[in-house]
């Protein structure tokens, strides 16, 4: 895999050829939000709009779960990642499990 992490949610990237799929790559993560920022979040969570606090533990827990995708990738062997995709679940007690998920390729450069 080069430096640069190539990655997509579609099934090409423009400029690339797919020479080898390597199967399926993910990265997951458990997170819970804490108890200060779970308080303040349900409190502000009565009010209608955006509850600020959960919108950043998301934002984190996702940009981890890319990393550990693009590690896995590169364990296997992979230049790329393609068809990613997110998911979320609760998994109980105030847990929540975030999962990124694609394609582990090999690529080469079209002529």
């Amino acid at each position: 895999m080069t430096d640069e992490a190539m990655m997509s949610t579609t099934f090409e990237i423009p400029g690339y050829q797919v020479d080898e799929h390597l199967g399926m790559c993910w990265g997951v993560l458990v997170r819970s939000v804490g108890f200060a920022k779970g308080f303040t979040g349900s409190f502000r969570a009565l009010a209608a709009g955006e509850v600020p606090q959960y919108t950043n533990v998301v934002n984190a827990a996702r940009e981890q779960a890319v990393e550990r995708l693009m590690a896995h990738a590169k364990e296997l062997g992979a230049d790329a990642v393609l068809g990613v995709r997110f998911d979320s679940s609760d998994v109980g007690n105030g847990l929540s499990e975030i999962l990124a998920y694609g394609t582990a390729v090999k690529v080469s450069k079209r002529n």
